[in-house]
């Protein structure tokens, strides 16, 4: 069975709802318009009696009428009776019942089924002892022929006026889930082609629908960003473990066929241990980022005088490599929430840098200061500098901009481990290099008291 479709559902649920409503409408209509055409009856009958009051009147034992007394005005029957109930003058309706008492003042319905009326009876006193009453009669509105009257309009207008209803409900509900198939239909062109740059493109407004497309476009962006850095990390990934596995397929393949003696296997091993910790390294830096990005690396973060932990790290590290001296500027008391474990890593990965590439037998400077609510910790070679088109890229993981000016190779991810704790600690991390003068490297975390936290 076919299911029902949420734009008809809509337009059915709406078109019910205007039908329920139509009906307690015309249940109101009928039941109003016949207490108003009662009232409104009444008070024409009323006023007409009271009307004809001061046109009559005895004189002696004779009725005295005006000329412009009325026995029958706008739908009302006057009748004249002494005050023994006798009827003077006037007629009654057809079918009125006989025998209805006088009761001045008094305005009641009379009669049944078909034949009911309204009767009106004043007293006019003539004299001590003596007067007239005054009778009107009139009948009551006929309820059949109002509610034909009634049902007649409301057959005439009630089905254009539903049909008016069902499509503006068809079409409102079109136009208000034409998002949701939009998203329907990217969502399964992203499935079949995967295609990630596919995007819903609602124009801006700030509607439900404008902002659920909105929301979705920029998931789709991440996922997007997402999936494209999850390629380039595998590729280059695979790209930097394929070199180490190559090298010990070779060295084992060329020891086993040329190794002569104990020296050539002692040689070969040597070369497998370097590979080996090469991949161990590699493999622990992935895992560690990995664990960062998707939130599994546990931070924890202490009240720390970074002050004294930056001079600790730098007392560890001035017996530098290649000649290189290390020296340092710190501003004392600088206290900040943070990892400890994760800060020591961004001192070492730039101190390391900084040996590694920095000018032979030159000089690493490190500074800590704080500033606008900041810790800025700083790293400054002497090397050759980087080019301005390569200081964005250094932060991408496996980016190398020249892989032989240094000491030795790396893996191209300590700088991006640096800027990812960085944004951790709430700071961020950049570089400012001179080509051929040296490069410095900035790292800053926010110094806001916190309490000691774990996440």
């Amino acid at each position: 069975m076919r299911r029902i479709s949420m734009k008809m559902k809509v337009t059915l649920w709406f078109t019910c709802l205007m039908i329920v409503m139509a009906a307690l409408s015309l249940g109101a209509i009928l039941t109003v318009s016949g207490t108003v055409a009662a009232r409104e009856t009444m008070e024409e009958l009323s006023a007409v009696v009271r009307g004809n009051l001061s046109l009559a009147g005895l004189n002696g034992r004779q009725l005295d009428l005006s000329p412009d007394f009325k026995f029958y005005s706008e739908g009302v029957y006057t009748l004249v009776y002494n005050k023994e109930g006798a009827v003077l003058a006037g007629q009654t309706p057809l079918k009125f019942p006989a025998g209805v008492p006088l009761e001045n003042g008094v305005t009641k319905t009379v009669g049944e089924n078909e034949n009911v009326f309204y009767v009106f009876d004043l007293w006019r006193p003539v004299g001590w002892e003596d007067g007239i009453w005054l009778r009107g009669v009139i009948p009551s509105p006929s309820s059949n022929q109002m509610v034909s009257n009634i049902l007649t309009m409301f057959a005439i207008i009630f089905p254009p006026f539903i049909l008016l209803a069902a499509i503006g409900g068809y079409f409102l509900s079109k136009r208000a889930l034409n998002p949701i198939d939009r998203i329907i239909e990217a969502a399964g062109e992203i499935t079949e082609g995967k295609d990630l740059s596919k995007r819903i493109g609602l124009p801006k407004g700030s509607d439900e629908a404008s902002r659920l497309g909105a929301a979705f476009d920029s998931m789709f962006e991440r996922l997007e960003t997402a999936f494209e850095a999850e390629k380039q990390f595998t590729s280059d990934a695979s790209h930097e473990l394929r070199t180490p596995t190559a090298v010990i397929l070779s060295q084992c393949g060329f020891t086993r066929k040329h190794g002569e003696n104990l020296e050539d296997y002692q040689e070969a091993i040597e070369v497998i241990e370097r590979q080996a910790e090469k991949m161990s390294v590699l493999i622990n830096r992935l895992l560690d980022i990995t664990r960062l990005d998707q939130g599994t690396q546990k931070i924890v973060r202490e009240n720390t005088d970074l002050s004294q932990l930056v001079t600790i790290l730098c007392e560890e590290q001035q017996e530098g490599k290649r000649g290189i001296h290390l020296s340092w500027e710190i501003q004392p008391e600088i206290m900040a929430w943070v990892d400890v474990f994760l800060y020591s890593r961004v001192f070492q990965n730039l101190v390391d840098n900084g040996y590694k590439y920095g000018r032979e037998n030159g000089i690493i400077l490190v500074k800590l200061k704080k500033q606008n609510g900041f810790g800025i910790l700083s790293v400054t070679d002497d090397g050759p500098g980087i080019n301005p088109e390569d200081q964005e890229k250094i932060w991408q993981r496996f980016y190398q901009v020249d892989a032989s000016r240094g000491e030795g190779t790396g893996l191209g991810l300590g700088l991006s481990m640096v800027r990812q704790i960085a944004g951790l600690h709430g700071g961020k991390a950049w570089v400012e290099s001179v080509p051929g003068k040296g490069s410095t490297f900035f790292v800053s975390v926010l110094l806001e008291n916190r309490k000691n936290e774990s996440y």
